[in-house]
């Protein structure tokens, strides 16, 4: 199937790219499009216009300092995992990076391009949330910041209005006495998770003073559970995670199979991520 009729426009400007936005209601930002181009293909989409952004300067940067990372708007995927500093920084964005489709996708796709387009099934959403990251975003009215926690308005679906652009996005850097885990299941390595868990533990000593944990293709946003007193208590972590989660009956899975991944991965990310913290407690004093 072929995309429905569009018009084209390829700015040479943040500001052009921000005027041609807020002129025309049925926009939308062309940067990778990894996600869009098949939406477009299927009809699921069919926007009035593509604004591409991929001629804009300044976007592509990859920043990084004591507090995070920081990812334009025209890094591609592969280029943020190439990053030795950025995993040094933040060791999840690799952790989850490397299981992002196939190296094709991740050479041309864009990490800010995945957090607004807000697939639930998708990794970079859900490490943003549990890192407790943020989106900076512009328009014709100036400049804002979007927390993590309220980028994802629904299935598919973000916070951004029609004529902002995603120009950047902040990954906190893992905090002294902090680990982190990721693990996912799928049918092919590459392919949609049937479920996938990431955990962000802190340590204080030998005492776990917090432990939260992510969620790809289980919910209908990205999801973020703290199972810090599950732990603390010597519950189950699974059971207080599944507690205030929905997992869904679709073709790729049932909610059944999910809730047993969900149990299974949830031990594995969370026993890997007290590894990864105290084992970077052993670097710090030796």
């Amino acid at each position: 199937m072929k995309p429905a009729p569009f018009a084209f426009l390829r700015p040479s400007t943040l500001e052009e790219a921000l005027a041609a936005l807020a002129g025309e209601q049925g926009a939308k930002v062309l940067a990778g499009g990894q996600s869009l181009v098949p939406l477009l293909s299927m009809r699921l989409a069919a926007p009035s216009m593509l604004v591409d952004i991929n001629a804009v300067p300044d976007l592509g940067h990859i920043d990084i300092d004591e507090a995070g990372v920081r990812i334009g708007a025209l890094a591609r995927h592969a280029e943020v995992l190439a990053s030795a500093e950025a995993a040094e920084t933040q060791p999840l964005l690799a952790m989850a990076l490397s299981h992002v489709a196939h190296p094709t996708i991740r050479n041309r796709g864009t990490t800010v391009g995945s957090l607004v387009h807000a697939d639930a099934a998708a990794e970079m959403p859900m490490v943003l949330r549990l890192l407790e990251g943020s989106v900076d975003v512009a328009s014709v009215r100036g400049r804002r910041t979007i927390p993590a926690a309220e980028l994802f308005a629904g299935p598919l679906e973000s916070t951004l209005a029609h004529d902002e652009i995603a120009v950047e996005a902040f990954f906190p850097a893992l905090a002294a006495g902090a680990g982190v885990a990721f693990e996912e299941i799928a049918r092919r390595h590459g392919d949609y998770a049937l479920v996938g868990v990431a955990a962000l533990v802190q340590l204080d000593g030998d005492e776990i003073t917090g432990a939260r944990l992510g969620f790809v293709s289980v919910s209908d946003i990205p999801t973020v559970v703290d199972v810090t007193e599950a732990v603390n208590d010597r519950a189950d972590p699974a059971a207080a995670a599944l507690a205030e989660l929905e997992p869904a009956d679709d073709i790729h899975a049932s909610a059944e199979y999910r809730a047993h991944l969900v149990k299974v991965l949830t031990t594995r990310v969370l026993a890997a991520a007290i590894d990864h913290a105290r084992s970077r407690a052993r670097k710090v004093t030796t």
